[in-house]
């Protein structure tokens, strides 16, 4: 009976006890199970960060729990990071490296040194033929930033190519772009602490009950009664929590916040001091909101006048307001503006820089942060631009390399890339640490690309993704867990991530696989400089300093696992943040503070060159595709649970996380929609666009408005329908609105 309780939870460590021999008495537990020591490590799933303690035996990490002295998790975790160790155990973790014949399809075991030879010889054979812009990478906020920052520069300063981007691309580029524009550089302003601060919290296309569980942890400590208002077309678990939901229609916050900006400015509710002192094109955003009228936001949003309202009411003074978004905003064809308009509502009414308040973007994978600033993609590494002389000037003198070695010009973005390998002017991707031919949007776009390349190269954990099954060459990489590095979480901390268990087989850490092929390549001299992490963490920190996020006040890995993260910006001579409690700080006296955040313009001075945050605002525009006699539903997605992560990749390599999740693709759809259409809840439907089509179980909802269907993401299927359209300012997807019909599916269970 005991065994079959351990077995029930299917952990690293309760499946060897389970299978013991003799039983589970304390004297018959295998020495090897038996903890010696616990190491701290921050959890490598979202951005939220989470502290773990990660319980050694003598051959390595065994079992973990929640860090209680972290300042960002307090002690709790969500199901992932309690199932973080277990995944790595998977029987599909790739091992050796695999090289596919091109004359029979089949994959083969190969050495490193051919992998690496064969992948260098590639790559330079086709920048000889095709000059330096005829191969690209495609990477992640999956894996540490100095592994980031060691790939761009290896790509664009030894290697030479021009083009890269990353998965953030899908996700975070919107809130990048925002805050650039309207601060002067990518600076989410925020503190975990304000979620408990603050007195009115707005919530625009954010579900953190189910996405950021942890983050939803904070708001419930909130004691200061706060109103929580949810504006999403879905009434989500976040939603049903709320004090108020507001259910818009899809795609129309964008004229409902600038409605609200037009209230908040007539009624007089508008921080004077702040905005003359602190911003600019204020007269011009007045005139421009002047235009929106309540009827033509109400209207578009199809809400009810008392629902305007209440979000007018939230705006007056003498309240703390914070407005928090996700990918309901991020993931849009006009995102960036509505970001903005989020921002511009802080701005005008002064709730930016203090407890309770701020524009806050909440990040999706653990380290879009670090990505956004050393990825060397879309900007040039340390948050600097291609463009800018001196930028590169101080690139060149900080890295000893030469100048005429960088590329004076961003790469093409994500979609761009994918558009010039089908066009044949991109012949090789290399892809890391992400599934693009699962995630990317609308129809089998990804497949098309992958027939008109000559080379793939896939580096992932696993070799079975539907990305590396389609590879030349597949390269075996370490996960989280089983390498170090750092990372930066939604209110800019930066963690440790440690290593705690050895890798499988014969793979390796990204990070030695970009120095291996450096020196393969013969850039030598280039990865000399970083032979191991913490010395690349270094070189980051010395291209950081005089940045608006200068970190050089870090000395080592060390004081950021002892303080519990660091948030940036911490120059030279700053004061530790905190540390952990119980831990003894350099004067050998006891602190119980817990690493308390620390939130940026409390000054009311910006990045921008005259210190002033930039009020921007678009006409609204409709979406690129909608609803028609044919294809008369919206279809919506997003996350399915909060067992769930992106393309399953890891977490259905546990049977808990399973257990925790659907299991099966359902569409969520109104009832009186689905009577109309004469489908019973729990029957099969099909749902179609004008690119595909697929099968789900109904799951016949009031959660969902009329006219508006949802289907989670993590199903490849799913991104067969949603429509390629993006925001102009970001190049960001919009995987949230799409014209579908849904009917009766095959009579029986497939």
């Amino acid at each position: 009976m005991i065994e079959n309780f351990f077995r029930s939870f299917d952990g690293p460590l309760t499946r060897r006890l389970a299978r013991a021999p003799g039983g589970l008495g304390l004297g018959q537990v295998p020495s090897d199970l038996v903890p010696v020591s616990t190491t701290t490590t921050v959890c490598g799933y979202c951005s939220t960060g989470c502290g773990l303690n990660v319980h050694l035996g003598r051959e390595g990490a065994i079992d973990l729990t929640p860090d209680p002295a972290y300042p960002v998790n307090l002690g709790v975790a969500c199901p992932k990071g309690w199932e973080a160790l277990s995944v790595l155990d998977s029987p599909d973790r790739g091992t050796v490296p695999l090289l596919r014949d091109r004359r029979t399809g089949e994959r083969r075991e190969i050495g490193w040194a051919q992998a690496l030879g064969t992948m260098a010889r590639a790559f330079a054979d086709l920048k000889s033929v095709h000059g330096p812009e005829s191969a690209a990478f495609l990477s992640t906020g999956q894996i540490p930033t100095e592994e980031m920052f060691l790939l761009g520069a290896l790509w664009k300063f030894g290697l030479g190519f021009v083009h890269a981007d990353s998965n953030t691309r899908q996700c975070m580029a919107t809130a990048h772009v925002a805050y650039k524009q309207s601060f002067g550089y990518d600076a989410p302003p925020f503190c975990y602490e304000d979620f408990e601060e603050s007195d009115v919290l707005v919530f625009v296309g954010a579900n953190p009950c189910i996405a950021h569980p942890i983050l939803w942890e904070r708001v419930m400590r909130n004691r200061r009664s706060p109103e929580i208002l949810v504006l999403d077309p879905r009434r989500t678990e976040t939603a049903q929590s709320a004090t108020r939901h507001v259910r818009i229609a899809p795609k129309s916050d964008l004229v409902l916040l600038y409605a609200v900006l037009r209230n908040v400015i007539e009624r007089g509710w508008v921080d004077r001091a702040f905005v003359e002192a602190s911003t600019s094109g204020f007269d011009g955003l007045r005139g421009f909101v002047a235009t929106i009228s309540d009827e033509s936001a109400l209207s578009q949003a199809k809400i009810p006048a008392e629902d305007l309202e209440a979000l007018v009411q939230a705006f007056r003074p003498g309240r703390r307001v914070s407005c928090w978004w996700t990918m309901g905003v991020n993931q849009s064809h006009e995102a960036v503006r509505t970001a903005q308009a989020l921002v511009d509502l802080c701005l005008v009414t002064g709730n930016i820089g203090k407890p309770g308040t701020g524009p806050n973007s909440i990040t999706g994978q653990m380290n879009a942060m670090g990505s956004r600033l050393y990825s060397n993609t879309s900007g040039l590494v340390g948050g600097r631009d291609f463009a800018n002389p001196a930028h590169r000037q101080e690139v060149s003198e900080i890295m000893g390399i030469p100048e005429s070695s960088i590329p004076v010009a961003p790469s093409l973005a994500y979609d761009q890339i994918l558009d010039a390998a089908l066009e044949g002017r991109i012949k090789a991707l290399w892809v890391v640490a992400t599934n693009p031919e699962h995630t990317w949007i609308g129809s089998d776009t990804f497949r098309k690309v992958r027939e008109k390349l000559d080379f793939l190269v896939v580096q992932d954990m696993y070799h079975s993704t539907e990305t590396a099954e389609v590879a030349d060459l597949y390269l075996p990489a370490a996960g989280w867990g089983e390498k170090e590095g750092t990372q930066i979480n939604s209110e800019r901390r930066i963690g440790v991530s440690k290593r705690v268990k050895r890798p499988p087989g014969q793979a390796l850490p990204d990070f030695e696989i970009f120095r291996l092929l450096g020196v393969a390549s013969g850039c030598g001299d280039l990865v000399e400089r970083m032979s191991s992490p913490e010395q690349a963490f270094h070189l980051m920190r010395e291209l950081s300093r005089g940045r608006p996020h200068d970190f050089t006040g870090i000395r080592d890995y060390a004081q950021i696992d002892a303080s519990g993260g660091i948030q940036w910006p911490f120059p030279e001579g700053s004061i530790t943040d905190g540390i952990r409690p119980g831990a003894q700080n350099a004067a050998g006296s006891r602190e119980s503070r817990q690493g308390s955040g620390r939130r940026l313009f409390e000054d009311g001075r910006f990045f921008t060159p005259d210190g002033k945050a930039r009020l921007l605002y678009d006409p609204p525009r409709p979406p690129g595709e909608s609803p028609d006699a044919l294809y008369d539903l919206v279809l919506t997605t997003g996350r399915g649970s909060s067992s769930q992560w992106h393309t399953g990749t890891r977490t259905e390599k546990s049977a808990i996380l399973q257990a925790m999740s659907p299991r099966e693709l359902f569409l969520e759809m109104n009832p009186d929609d689905a009577a109309s259409r004469g489908l019973e809840p729990g029957s099969m439907v099909e749902v179609a666009s004008r690119r595909g089509s697929l099968t789900a179980r109904l799951v016949s909802t009031p959660n969902m408005a009329e006219g508006v269907v949802f289907l989670p993401m993590h199903d490849r299927r799913v991104n067969v329908l949603t429509f390629p359209s993006f925001d102009p300012h970001s190049r960001e997807p919009s995987y949230k609105h799409a014209a579908v019909k849904v009917g009766k599916g095959p009579t029986k269970d497939p």
